[in-house]
């Protein structure tokens, strides 16, 4: 009996899932490569306005670049362990991580600036942002590597590695970190080149901020799109637009804000605000009273007590043959006013590293007025260079040596330009003064800063000079005291200050403290005032401390 053939229903037969090809490998390793480079280029531009800014605002350039960079680095350690928490999501990490570093990085200029003008303290802010900037360039990598990787596992469709395929990872290393390197070459060049003369600080910042979000966002939109659901596709293009609007609208403001910023700290009374290659320089004041000078931030020129200082620094040192003077800085002419005072001077050189100051001490008619047009008298030099480098070429060609040499610089703990308070340049300067010529020297303050000033004293005498110590006080009404003098107000600015200078000789017998029988008539300064200004130097005078060098520098900030 044949048993009648029963059908059975067919089981469900499940699919197999529908493999979207990934991209060939080599398109996807040049645009990663590319995007690397860009990245890496736009990671150092980060690092290096912050180190830039940080050193305008806060001064002290060595001590800002170690802890941005020492920072930096540390965090870049953090970001590569918290990358390993994005791997199994590489595609739309890496598109978050770019966006937030284009974001942190762009505006870190602008905060910066920010919490300097209007909290007076930035320097938590910076910590803050080389952290965070340091941990996102930090999961780069991490998370490029694993898209690469994840590429050249799909290109050989589960086959087994071979030993060429595995020294080819290698290369890819190899690869990433070249082009990172060479990114981070270009981007250190193109930051005082290009973006610093060209853009500035702030909108320097804000335009790399955005390249970094176009090249990072359209690694990740286009190339790996294939590995992002259109969840986290439209999660990634909301990120980006806004991203690059908040950049694009803070460019468009970035003029706003600076004035505001300006008026923050300088006041409401900004006559003059310029940008050189160097430095900003403002002038403030009313057209009744005299001007403020501000350098970076730093009151250099206070138009109210200015002649305290500069009749300090100068008088003394012409107590004696002052034919010839040369000025070291005092770019506001202020100190060469003074020299200019003695009928006997001929000829006074006055050697400024930035020529912005010059043209505007002898443009502006409010500087021009308080130094007394002292640009425009035949007697006197300017040359634009670096004093180190100028004294060490003028050593063997000078016919005359000066009678007077007078350093109108700020304090060497504020300034990047340590080199001037080195033995090494003091020697210099002993070579180009003549046997019985006399060497002043603005050492910041004695009473808020002595171990800077007895520094300076320490190096003066290492260098073969004799020294006389000596200070002068002065009032700067409605202002904080600028960084070369004390402030015995409480933070108010209205209270007594000093500047700390030394009067210098060749030889070992300390030059006398005086005035010249020539001397003009002062407003600040006689025999009696000298007299007690050594005095009260002198009773601020602890242990010695050792001289400054170029290999081993002793101011601190």
């Amino acid at each position: 009996m044949i048993e009648p053939t029963v059908t059975m229903p067919p089981k469900r037969v499940r699919r197999a899932p529908v493999r979207r090809p990934a991209p060939p490998r080599g398109t996807v390793r040049f645009p990663v490569l590319a995007v690397v480079f860009v990245c890496a280029a736009c990671g150092l531009v980060y690092e290096l306005e912050l180190v830039a800014l940080a050193s305008y605002l806060i001064g002290d350039s060595v001590t800002q670049a170690s802890v941005v960079l020492s920072v930096m680095v540390f965090a870049m350690g953090v970001g590569s362990l918290l990358a390993k928490a994005l791997r199994c999501r590489a595609a739309v990490g890496f598109g978050l991580v770019e966006a937030g570093l284009a974001l942190v990085g762009g505006t870190s200029a602008m905060v910066l600036y920010a919490a300097f003008a209007w909290f007076g303290e930035s320097r938590y802010v910076l910590v803050a942002f080389s952290l965070a900037i340091g941990v996102l360039i930090g999961a780069e990598i991490p998370l490029l590597m694993s898209l690469i990787q994840r590429g050249d596992r799909s290109g050989r469709s589960g086959r087994k590695a071979s030993l060429g395929e595995q020294d080819d990872a290698a290369g890819t290393v190899a690869d990433l970190f070249a082009a990172d390197y060479v990114g981070a070459l270009v981007g250190g060049l193109a930051f005082p080149f290009l973006l610093l003369p060209w853009l500035g600080q702030l909108t320097g910042a804000l335009v790399t901020g955005a390249v970094n979000a176009v090249a990072g966002g359209g690694l990740v939109l286009w190339v790996f799109r294939h590995d992002l659901t259109s969840r986290s596709r439209a999660l990634l293009v909301a990120v980006n637009v806004s991203v690059l609007a908040v950049l694009a609208t803070a460019t468009v403001l970035v003029d706003d804000f600076e004035q505001a910023a300006r008026r923050a700290v300088y006041g409401e009374r900004v006559r003059v605000a310029v940008h050189t290659d160097l430095q900003e320089i403002v002038v403030t004041g009313g057209p009744e009273g005299p001007p403020d000078l501000f350098l970076d931030g730093r009151l250099r020129v206070a138009g109210q007590d200015e002649y305290r200082y500069h009749e300090a620094l100068v008088h003394p040192a012409m107590n004696g043959g002052h034919a010839r003077v040369l000025i070291v800085g005092g770019g506001d002419g202020m100190a060469a006013r003074e020299a200019l005072r003695y009928p006997g001077v001929r000829s006074v050189t006055v050697v400024e590293l930035d020529p912005g100051v010059v043209r505007l001490a002898r443009t502006d008619p409010a500087l021009a007025s308080l130094n007394g047009q002292a640009f425009r008298d035949p007697r006197v030099r300017v040359v634009y260079a670096d004093a180190f480098h100028w004294l060490r070429g003028a050593t063997g060609h000078l016919q005359e040596r000066y009678d007077v040499v007078i350093s109108d610089l700020p304090d060497p703990g504020i300034t990047p330009s340590a080199k001037l308070y080195a033995q090494e340049f003091y020697g210099l300067v002993a070579q180009v003064l003549t046997p019985s010529g006399r060497f002043a020297v603005h050492a910041g303050s004695v009473g808020d800063r002595p171990r800077t000033y007895w520094t300076v004293d320490a190096t003066l005498r290492a260098a073969g000079f004799a020294t006389r110590p000596y200070s002068a006080s002065g009032r700067t009404p409605g202002f904080a005291a600028g960084p070369d003098r004390a402030d015995n107000s409480g933070g108010t600015g209205r209270g007594p200050g000093d500047w700390g200078f030394l009067l210098a000789v060749p030889g070992s017998r300390p030059p006398v403290l005086g005035l010249a029988p020539d001397a003009p008539r002062l407003r600040s300064l006689g025999e009696d005032v000298l007299a007690a200004a050594a005095r009260r130097a002198e009773r601020g005078r602890g242990t010695e401390p050792p001289p400054s060098t170029l290999v081993h520098p002793r101011y601190g900030g």
